[in-house]
This record gives C-alpha cells, structure tokens and sequence, in this order.
C-alpha cells in the first residue's frame, strides 16, 4: 500500500511541533481496495496522529459523466487533506 511506506517515513522528516500533510482520495476505499480502518491503522503504526482532515468533492467531467464505467465511485469520491503530526 503507497501510503504506508510515505507514512513510516514521515516522522524522520518532521521538525519538533512540525506537520506533514498527506492529499489522498477516498476512490481505493470505494473501490474495495483499502478500508478506512487501514489507513487509519497505518497512520497509528508510524507514530502520528490526525490533526485536521479537509474534504473536497470531485469537480472535474468524469465525476459527472455517467459514460465513465468508474462513475458511480467517482461521483461518490472525496479527496481529503490529512493533517499529521508525530504522536
């Protein structure tokens, strides 16, 4: 899982009271690739905790367009700014 490896290394490359902000979209969890619980074990796992989390819904045509075989998860899909620090 990408995220797990940028997460274990995260902490080495933080300044005391510093933050690392991870963008990641919520699609590999509608798609049954990856829960929630993972990314949130895997957060816990490196030594960091949760901040702040800012959310945005998909803007962009293919979210709209009901062509697109990935649309329903698309249309469903929120990218989220995770705020972490070191724990």
């Amino acid at each position: 899982m990408f995220p797990e490896a940028v997460l274990r290394q995260l902490p080495g490359h933080l300044a005391p009271g510093g933050e690392g902000w991870l963008i990641l979209s919520d699609l590999a969890e509608l798609l049954g690739l990856r829960s929630r619980e993972q990314l949130t074990a895997a957060i816990a796992a490196a030594g960091l905790r949760v901040l702040d989390r800012l959310d945005t819904r998909p803007r962009h045509p293919r979210a709209a367009d009901p062509a697109d075989p990935l649309h329903r998860a698309r249309a469903a899909e929120v990218t989220s700014l995770w705020r972490l620090a070191a724990a």
